[in-house]
C-alpha cells in the first residue's frame, strides 16, 4: 500500500504549465535529433537502450501498450550523467493471483526501477557511452544490465551495445566476464529477499548478447524513424513461462516511428518481433527550464522627496501594510533603538530573500525619517528568529538613486545570524494569533494487488491559535469525500508476524471514517541561541498516532550541514474512536483478518544529519541520514537523497534499512519511496514560497516507517542555509 499526499496540486499541473510548443517544426530551423524515450522509459530506441542521456532536469511520463504488456513509467534525468526510471508493468495475460477474493480481476503488476550512468560524453572519435541497470530493484521480471555506445553522424545516431539478463537471452556472444571468473558464466535464477532488493549477485552474469540500432531524424522535425536489433529472444518472459503465451520472435528486428507533438510530448508506433504492434505516448517537461511568469507589484524605489523629516510622525499602519503586500513580511513587529529600526516578521511571499529585503528596505526608506540610518530585518518562522539582514540606510538610498553600474542595492545589506535589538522600544506589533486553512488532499496507492489504483480524495480544514509567541495550538479535521480503499484487504500472513501494523491499517482510518481528527496538538517552539533550536509537542500527532515528543536542531548560519535529534512516545490511535487509542486489552485484535499487533505504548526517534555537498558532479543536492528506532520498534537508518533543479523543483528518493529480515518485512523487502516537491510560484502568476508535494512508495509495509510529525525544524529553519527556499535561477520576467 502507498500513502501519497499532495496539497493541492498534481505534478501534471506543473507539466501542463510548460506546454508551449507547437506540433509543426519551424520551416527556417534545421531539423535536429534530440534524445527520445524507449518503450521501457529512459532514453533509447524501442526495446533497447542507447548511450544517450536527456538534458539535465528532463522529466517524462510514458505509456507503452502492446498485446502482452502495458507499461507506465516516469523517467527523470537527475544529473547530466544519471538517468532514473520508475516503471509499472501490467501483464495482460495473467492475473495478480489465482484467488478472486484477494485480487479480483487485477492484472499481474510488476514494479521496477532502472538506473543509467554515463561513462563519458561523445567526442570527435569516441561515442557517448553509458552503463545501466534495468529493473535492479524489482522482482526480476525484466532485470538486466547493459553497456551501450552511441555515435552521431549528421542526423543519424548509431548504437551498439551488450546486454545481460533480460537483455542477453539471445546469447549471441560469449560473456566476457566469464573469462575473468567462472562465477559469471551462469546467472542465479532466484530473486533475493521478498522482491524489491538490489540483487547485485546477478549483475553481468549468465548469457550475453549484442544489440544495436539506428535512429534517423528526417528533414521534417516532428518525424523520425528507429530500427533496432533486439538482444532478447523472449523465451524467458513472464507470460511465456507463467502463462504459456507464445512470444517467439519472427525476426530480431524491430521498426518504429516517432512523431514529436511538440517540446511537451511524443507519439510512438512500432512493429516488433515481426508479429507485434506497440503504441507509445510521452509527456515531458524540464525542471531546469520551468520559468515563472509573475504579475507582481513594482519594487518600491527610494524617493528623496518622500523621505520623512525627523519630527514627522510615521504612519506605521501603512508601513506594515506595504511590508506585507509588497515585501511579503507577515506578522510584523517593529522595534526602534536610537537610529536603528528593526522589523521582525515571517517571509511568506518570496523565495528570493534578496528581493524581499530590497523591497522591505525600499518601503522603510520612503517612510522613515532621515535620522534612521540602519534598518534590521529579522526573519522568523513559527516566531523563531532565524536570520538578520542589516541595511545601511544611507548607502542603500544612495545606490538606489544613483543606479551605479558597479554597485547594487545588495551591497548595502549584510546578512548575519540572529541579532536581537538592545534597549529597543516596540512601536508597532501586528501579531496575528489566529489562522485557518482549507485544502484538498489526495491519498493514493499504485500497483496494489486489489486494484492498480487506490485513491482517497478529501478536504483538510485546519486552524491554529498562538497562545504566546512560543506556544502554538493547532488542529486539522479531515473530510473523506470519495475513496476506494475498501478494496484494500491486506491481512497478516498465515504464519503470523511479530511486526505491529503501524501503516497497513491505513484502510481502517481512511475508508472506514468520513470525518476524522487528523491532528490536534500543542507545540512549544524555542530558540536557544548560537544556531540551536527546539520544539516540544503533544497530542494527536497524525492520523494514526498520538503521543508527545521533542526535537532539537543545530543549524549554523550559512553552513552546508546541520544535525538534529527527535524522541517521541507514541500510542496507536483506535480507528473506531475519534479520540481513542488502542489499549493493552486490544492487542492481537482479530479485526481485518487474522489477529495482529498494534503499538499501545512505543518509542520512536532519530539522530539525523543533513549535508549539502559542495562537489560539482552532485551539485544542488541534499543528503539526510537518520539513525534510530522506527514506529514498529525496528532499529535502523533512513537515507534520503534529493536534487534541486534551477526552477526550484526538488526530486528525491529515500530508503529505510532496519534489523527486520526481508521475510519479516514482507513484499518489497524494505521501505523505499520517491517524491517531487514543486514550488507554487512556477505554476501561478504570483510569487510564493509554498510548495506542492507528491510522494510515492512502491509498496507500504510496517517496517521502516517513521512518525508523520507536523513540523520538522530543518524545514522551519530553512532560511539559515536555504534549501526549500532557494530562489528560482531562471528569469521570471
Amino acid at each position: 500500500m502507498t500513502n501519497n499526499k499532495m496539497k493541492p496540486s498534481l505534478v501534471a499541473v506543473a507539466i501542463a504549465s510548460s506546454f508551449s510548443a507547437t506540433v509543426w517544426a519551424d520551416a527556417f530551423e534545421p531539423a535536429t535529433l534530440k534524445p527520445s524515450q524507449s518503450d521501457f522509459g529512459g532514453v533509447g530506441l524501442m526495446q533497447m537502450p542507447t548511450g544517450r542521456m536527456a538534458a539535465e532536469g528532463e522529466f517524462s511520463i510514458n505509456g507503452d501498450w502492446s498485446d502482452q504488456y502495458h507499461k507506465y513509467n516516469i523517467s527523470l534525468q537527475v544529473m547530466p550523467w544519471l538517468e532514473t526510471t520508475i516503471r509499472y508493468t501490467m501483464v495482460q495475460d495473467l492475473l495478480y493471483s489465482n484467488d478472486p477474493g484477494f485480487s479480483g480481476d487485477t492484472k499481474y503488476t510488476d514494479k521496477g526501477i532502472d538506473l543509467k550512468f554515463r561513462l563519458w560524453q561523445e567526442g570527435k572519435y569516441l561515442p557517448e557511452t553509458s552503463i545501466g541497470l534495468r529493473d535492479f530493484g524489482g522482482t526480476g521480471l525484466f532485470d538486466g544490465e547493459f553497456i551501450a555506445a552511441t555515435k552521431r553522424y549528421e542526423n543519424v545516431d548509431f548504437t551498439l551495445g551488450m546486454g545481460w539478463g533480460y537483455l542477453g537471452t539471445r546469447n549471441n556472444i560469449a560473456n566476457p566476464f566469464c573469462k575473468i571468473s567462472d562465477g559469471y558464466c551462469s546467472r542465479p535464477s532466484d530473486v533475493k529477499g521478498s522482491g524489491g532488493m538490489v540483487d547485485y549477485e546477478r549483475w553481468f552474469k549468465g548469457p550475453a548478447a549484442l544489440f544495436g540500432g539506428v535512429e534517423y531524424q528526417t528533414p521534417w522535425q516532428p518525424l523520425r524513424f528507429k530500427v533496432e536489433y533486439d538482444s532478447n529472444d523472449y523465451s524467458g518472459d513472464f507470460p511465456v513461462y507463467r502463462g504459456g503465451v507464445d512470444m517467439t520472435p519472427a525476426t530480431p528486428w524491430n521498426f518504429g516511428a516517432l512523431y514529436r507533438l511538440g517540446n511537451w510530448g511524443d507519439a510512438r508506433v512500432s512493429y516488433q518481433r515481426g508479429n507485434s504492434v506497440a503504441l507509445g505516448l510521452t509527456l515531458r517537461t524540464n525542471f531546469n527550464e520551468m520559468k515563472a511568469h509573475w504579475l507582481d507589484e513594482p519594487k518600491p524605489e527610494p524617493r528623496p522627496t518622500a523621505y520623512a523629516s525627523n519630527d514627522q510622525q510615521v504612519d506605521w499602519d501603512t508601513v506594515i501594510g506595504e511590508l506585507k503586500t509588497n515585501a511579503g513580511y507577515d506578522n510584523v513587529m517593529i522595534e526602534q533603538s536610537g537610529a536603528t529600526v528593526t522589523i521582525i516578521g515571517e517571509q511568506t511571499k518570496y523565495r528570493d530573500r534578496q528581493e524581499a529585503q530590497q523591497r522591505a528596505a525600499g518601503v522603510l526608506a520612503n517612510h522613515l525619517p532621515k535620522s534612521i540610518d540602519t534598518y534590521k530585518i529579522v526573519e522568523t518562522k513559527q516566531h523563531l528568529p532565524l536570520t538578520t539582514a542589516t541595511v545601511n540606510a544611507n548607502d542603500f538610498k544612495r545606490i538606489a538613486v544613483e543606479q551605479s553600474l558597479d554597485q547594487s542595492e545588495t551591497d548595502a545589506i549584510a546578512m548575519s545570524g540572529v541579532s536581537k535589538p538592545v534597549n529597543s522600544t516596540v512601536v508597532r506589533d501586528d501579531f496575528d494569533r489566529w489562522d485557518y486553512s482549507i485544502s484538498p488532499t489526495l491519498a493514493q496507492s499504485i500497483g496494489s494487488a486489489e486494484s492498480f489504483y487506490l485513491y482517497e480524495i478529501g478536504l483538510d480544514a485546519g486552524a491554529e491559535l498562538w497562545a504566546t509567541r512560543n506556544l502554538n495550538l493547532s488542529g486539522t479535521v479531515h473530510l473523506n469525500i470519495v475513496d476506494n480503499y475498501d478494496k484494500f484487504n491486506y491481512i497478516v500472513p498465515p504464519d503470523g508476524t511479530d511486526v505491529p501494523r503501524v501503516r497497513t491499517l491505513f484502510r481502517a482510518y481512511v475508508s472506514d471514517n468520513t470525518l476524522w481528527v487528523k491532528n490536534l496538538q500543542a507545540t512549544w517552539f524555542q530558540e536557544f541561541g548560537n544556531g540551536f533550536y527546539g520544539q516540544f509537542y503533544g497530542g494527536y500527532l497524525e492520523t494514526m498516532f498520538a503521543g508527545a515528543g521533542g526535537e532539537l536542531l543545530y543549524r549554523p548560519m550559512n553552513k552546508n550541514w546541520a544535525i538534529g535529534a527527535d524522541i517521541n512516545l507514541v500510542s496507536q490511535r483506535d480507528p473506531s474512536s475519534p479520540f481513542g487509542v488502542f489499549t493493552e486489552e486490544q492487542q492481537n485484535i482479530p479485526e481485518y483478518g487474522r489477529p495482529f499487533k498494534v503499538i499501545t505504548k512505543g518509542t520512536t526517534g532519530f539522530l539525523t544529519g543533513y549535508y549539502m555537498p559542495q562537489w560539482s558532479f552532485i551539485d544542488n543536492t541534499l543528503l539526510k541520514v537518520g539513525v534510530g528506532q522506527f514506529l514498529a520498534g525496528d532499529i535502523g537508518t533512513r537515507v534520503d537523497f534529493s536534487k534541486q533543479f534551477k526552477s526550484g523543483v526538488i526530486a528525491g528518493a529515500y530508503a529505510s534499512f532496519s534489523n527486520l529480515s526481508s521475510e519479516e518485512f514482507g513484499e518489497g523487502s524494505f521501505t523505499k519511496g520517491f517524491y517531487v516537491s514543486i514550488p507554487f510560484d512556477i505554476m501561478t502568476v504570483k510569487p510564493s514560497n509554498n510548495r506542492a508535494n507528491f510522494n510515492w512508495q512502491p509498496i507500504t509495509r510496517d517496517g521502516g516507517q517513521m512518525l508523520g510529525r507536523k513540523y520538522e525544524l530543518f524545514s522551519v529553519t530553512d532560511s539559515r542555509s536555504p534549501w526549500l527556499q532557494r530562489p528560482n535561477q531562471l528569469d521570471t520576467q
